[in-house]
């Protein structure tokens, strides 16, 4: 199993991927809010929008912008379940365990914190 640190590097890797970077708007709101606050978001859109075994509007249902958690999702290819299933063999049609949310949430929170401290 790859560590956060070898994942966020086979991402960046990808073109499409290594694309996403936060704007300082993006920025601001991380420093407003704080890290807990931002991971309960994050946690709560992961559990709504990739946890379900059929998410509704499913590749379709993370907005690429609106919240510094869903330009994570894209650039760490946890967007839809088309994507975790590409990149980290997630099967569609299988609800995502709690251990398979936290991990999520831990690639996109440790995402975010490198692009917020990036210059």
């Amino acid at each position: 199993m790859p560590t956060i640190d070898q994942t966020l590097e086979r991402l960046s890797r990808s073109k499409f991927r290594s694309g996403f970077h936060l704007t300082q708007k993006e920025r601001a709101y991380l420093e407003e809010k704080g890290y807990d606050v931002i991971r309960r978001h994050t946690a709560d859109f992961v559990r709504q929008k990739l946890a379900p075994a059929c998410p509704v509007n499913d590749g379709k249902q993370t907005p690429m912008r609106g919240h510094p958690s869903f330009k994570a999702m894209h650039a760490c290819a946890c967007c839809c379940r088309g994507c975790l299933e590409k990149w980290y063999r997630v099967p569609r049609g299988q609800e995502l365990t709690e251990n398979q949310q936290e991990r999520i949430v831990r690639l996109l929170m440790a995402w975010l914190e490198r692009q917020y401290h990036e210059t």
